[in-house]
């Protein structure tokens, strides 16, 4: 700090208990703001708390008993905090550059996308795997109704017909311990081919899928599938990171009632991730493998659907995208 007395500048006191204003002037010497005026008072420069810069507002000096001194003459109090060796905090400072507002944008923005691509998915899995089942399947009730509303209706397929293709999946062993529960109930769809599993534990099986197969291994295969997105809590961690405030309200008020209303919307515009893809595809191929079904009939699959993907038969591409080197991927598993 200088010991060099600064040349007073004019300012307005307030004493922070009324208020009255006091015309005083500011000098500093020796490390010592010094008032004198309608006010006289002494106070070390290290006792005092200097505002930010703003473009339009006067600087403002703040006092350890809450009373302030406002100074207008911007340029010249600039030069008395130079010489008395105030500098701003590093945080202020890059508000003031147009370089530190462009670089805490640029932080801010990959923040974000950092916490959406990994923290978000992550934090998902977590709490979807911590979810008690009972919980799970409170999301899922009603979900079927709401489908059933808008884009399924009563399947036509014979009741030999579901009672067999039942039959046949509750006759695979799942491939790990701890399969979850589920109940296979047939629709007819209004969008064509498809399957979805639901938090409830509900296997939506659709007659224009079973019928453009032509092959009962083929629907087992995307049947194991669908039982692994179930398995893998796919639709339930899906429903937490497109509704992150409504899963924070869950996590701290346990109030499930925001996801609920927002799990139809998640059910119907479904797009799982490359990865729950992967691990679904994963979890059919062990389980065709486990009970002695070739994984070619599921790579078949996904192969006619491939064929119709322009037409009505994209319906199950448009959520679960059968590419070439996904059926690759099947096919080299055998």
């Amino acid at each position: 700090m200088s010991d060099q007395d600064i040349a007073r500048l004019a300012g307005r006191y307030f004493d922070g208990k009324t208020s009255r204003l006091h015309r005083v002037t500011l000098a500093v010497a020796d490390g010592v703001a010094h008032l004198a005026g309608d006010v006289e008072r002494r106070a070390p420069l290290a006792s005092l708390r200097v505002s930010e810069r703003a473009r339009h507002a006067a600087r403002k000096v703040t006092f350890d008993d809450g009373a302030w001194l406002e100074l207008d003459d911007r340029a010249a109090f600039e030069r008395l905090l130079a010489a008395s060796g105030h500098r701003d905090s590093g945080v202020v400072r890059l508000q003031q550059s147009w370089r530190g507002v462009l670089l805490a944008l640029a932080v801010t923005v990959a923040v974000v996308l950092g916490a959406y691509v990994y923290l978000l998915p992550a934090a998902a899995t977590s709490v979807a795997n911590a979810l008690p089942v009972g919980v799970e399947r409170q999301l899922g009730q009603g979900v079927l109704e709401v489908l059933d509303a808008r884009v399924l209706a009563p399947s036509k397929l014979p009741r030999a017909r579901q009672a067999q293709l039942r039959g046949q999946f509750a006759a695979l062993v799942a491939p790990e311990a701890g399969a979850p529960g589920w109940q296979l109930v047939f629709r007819s769809s209004r969008i064509g081919p498809n399957a979805l599993a639901l938090p409830s534990g509900d296997i939506v099986l659709t007659d224009e899928l079973v019928n453009l197969l032509q092959d009962d291994q083929a629907v087992m295969g995307v049947l194991a599938h669908e039982l692994g997105h179930l398995h893998r809590r796919h639709l339930t961690r899906r429903l937490l990171e497109s509704s992150a405030v409504a899963a924070a309200t869950w996590v701290i008020f346990g109030d499930v009632s925001s996801m609920l209303a927002a799990l139809p919307t998640v059910a119907l515009d479904m797009k799982y991730s490359r990865d729950a893809e992967s691990e679904a595809d994963d979890y059919a191929v062990a389980m065709l493998r486990h009970n002695d079904i070739a994984p070619e009939h599921l790579a078949q699959a996904f192969v006619k659907l491939g064929k119709g993907s322009d037409g009505p038969t994209s319906s199950y591409l448009s959520s679960h995208p059968a590419t070439a080197e996904r059926i690759a991927r099947i096919r080299a598993a055998r």
